[in-house]
């Protein structure tokens, strides 16, 4: 057994500046890449709006910054790697009010501490600037030299007098991504700055000043991402909301494609996720992630940045509201994709569909649905007097057959549409019972046969806690004692639904989503509307397809099922023909 080594308590002593600094660099600088963020911070707040950073070997050699914003002179050079000397604020009630990125005076002189570092600086009226050297904490010499305005900040062999945190680095390939991906996440925040980065001589991201965002956005989501995402801007009561959100289908099984920017700092912010989830609602599959940015500009004093050494985590003085705002926003952006278009954004009629295939015409009669079983229940979404804009591929499709007996193939104006049948019923079904329950139109059917649950422990208290949302969407659940419940009705439209498997799926869907009242009875409805929708597999007859069809048009071509699955995909007689490679 390993004794504990004896630790002697009256040895206290005060550490050696140059020890005191080692310690204060190891929570601003853990490799190559926070090194570049604290300088490129600086440049901004200097008014620079042009960056050319370089490094070698992934910073481990080099890290070099070059900006044009306003320089330093002698005195405020040699005062920029002293501890806790800084031009951004004066007193303790500066730290309330912070409109820079960084304040803390603590970033030059932690690099300092643990590299050998030059800084070549000049103000626009001085004929000459001004070099600073310094190695390991220690002022090797100041010069003049001749430069040009602005701030040149070159740091080379990083923990060169750490070699225990040296090891810990990683390759040059490994640290160089870090680098282009810190440099990658401030290009949305800032479009009106040139930024350029070089590893090795190899020109990683040149991105040059604009007000079209997709060029950035491509370069830290792909171009396809980038081309399809939505933009939405909403002022509230003291701050102002701008989101970017490409569709649900572009969702990922990681979180590493969400971007939060406060007042343009970037930054890790679990509420601020959790509301970007939340807008997308039903968009999102289960357990995925969108891709998107959000972009928070708000006084300074409603936000406090002085939480964390990186300042990559903030705090809000009213969360909650940021949050609503946040969803709103998101989900109102995503609610344009199409039922939001202006009408005259469409044409008119169109010189008709290319020479394909053309199956049989759906006629105007056939959108009447023949009622096969309760199941198949669809009624319209929305009431009379209500409308809506339809994207053209989805007027007079022609229904050509179904795949797999699961997605439906219709050819279209503009290509070949294909629908996936439960997807689509199931995102009906979820309108229409939102719509009822909301109305308070929803029917009940009493089960001729009522049915006994025995629950467990963890079931029953969900619905201690939640159960009241089944009365107002039609489900009579009745506590018999125990953990023993009896169902006794359903809502008549889903009467021919597995209830036996439904209820313990229900539960577990409302023991996932929380307290949030409209969060519970939005998953009640999901489930439900899972639950009575027609399966893959299922054998339609035609009326029931073209009533399908209909319906999904009634409904407002809705993307997604409630549980984000894609309702539709179209693919358009271009995308077809360089398939076949016709085009280019």
């Amino acid at each position: 057994m390993l004794k504990s080594s004896h630790i002697d308590m009256n040895g206290i002593r005060i550490l050696p500046e140059g020890v005191a600094c080692q310690i204060a660099a190891g929570e601003v600088v853990d490799r190559p890449a926070s090194i570049v963020r604290e300088l490129v911070d600086n440049s901004l707040d200097a008014g620079a709006d042009r960056l050319s950073i370089r490094t070698e070997a992934g910073g481990r050699k080099l890290i070099r910054v070059a900006d044009n914003g306003v320089g330093m002179g002698r005195d405020d050079l040699l005062l920029s790697v002293e501890r806790h000397a800084t031009s951004k604020i004066r007193s303790a009630e500066d730290l309330f009010s912070i409109r820079s990125l960084g304040f803390r005076g603590e970033a030059l002189p932690s690099i300092a501490a643990v590299s050998r570092m030059t800084i070549i600086s000049r103000l626009s009226e001085a004929i000459e600037g001004n070099r600073l050297s310094i190695s390991g904490g220690r002022l090797d010499r100041i010069e003049e030299t001749g430069t040009p305005e602005g701030t040149i900040v070159e740091v080379r062999d990083v923990f060169f007098n750490m070699p225990a945190r040296r090891k810990f680095l990683r390759a040059a390939k490994t640290e160089a991504g870090h680098v282009a991906e810190t440099v990658s996440r401030m290009l949305p925040a800032f479009p009106d700055v040139f930024f350029k980065f070089q590893e090795g001589g190899r020109e990683i991201i040149n991105s040059p000043p604009s007000s079209d965002l997709v060029p950035r956005f491509a370069l830290l989501l792909g171009r396809e991402t980038a081309e399809a995402m939505l933009h939405a801007e909403e002022r509230f009561d003291g701050f102002t909301v701008r989101v970017c959100v490409a569709p649900g289908e572009f969702s990922r099984s990681r979180a590493d494609r969400l971007f939060m920017y406060v007042n343009r700092r970037y930054i890790r912010d679990r509420l601020l996720m959790r509301a970007l989830i939340e807008g997308y609602r039903e968009r999102l599959m289960k357990a995925t992630y969108p891709q998107a940015a959000l972009f928070i500009d708000l006084e300074p004093g409603l936000v406090d940045v002085n939480v964390h050494p990186t300042k990559q985590e903030v705090r809000f003085n009213d969360g909650n509201a940021v949050f609503r705002a946040v969803v709103s926003t998101v989900d109102r952006c995503l609610g344009k994709s199409f039922h939001a278009v202006p009408e005259e954004l469409y044409p008119g009629e169109s010189a008709g569909p290319r020479p394909m295939h053309r199956g049989r015409e759906v006629s105007e009669s056939e959108w009447k649905y023949e009622k096969r079983s309760g199941t198949l229940e669809i009624n319209p979404v929305f009431k009379e007097g209500q409308s809506f804009v339809q994207p053209s591929f989805f007027r007079g499709p022609r229904l050509l057959g179904s795949v797999g007996g699961t997605y439906l193939v219709c050819e279209t104006e503009e290509g070949m549409l294909m629908i996936d049948q439960h997807a689509a019923h199931e995102r009906i079904l979820y309108e229409e019972l939102k719509r009822r329950v909301h109305d308070s139109e929803i029917q009940v059917q009493a089960l001729l046969l009522p049915l006994q649950f025995e629950l467990s422990g963890g079931e029953k208290r969900v619905l201690d806690q939640k159960g009241g949302v089944l009365q107002k969407v039609g489900i009579e659940l009745e506590h018999f004692g125990g953990n023993t419940f009896i169902l006794r009705s359903v809502p008549s439209m889903l009467q021919q639904a597995d209830w036996r498997e439904f209820i313990p799926e229900l539960i577990a869907s409302l023991d996932e989503v929380g307290f949030d009242e409209e969060r519970i009875f939005d998953a009640a409805i999901a489930s439900m509307a899972c639950h009575g929708a027609i399966k893959a597999r299922d054998s339609l007859t035609d009326s029931e397809v073209s009533s399908l069809v209909s319906r999904l048009r009634d409904a407002g071509i809705p993307e997604n099922c409630p549980h984000g699955r894609p309702v539709f995909k179209l693919i358009t007689f271009r995308e077809i023909e360089r398939m076949f490679k016709r085009v280019i």
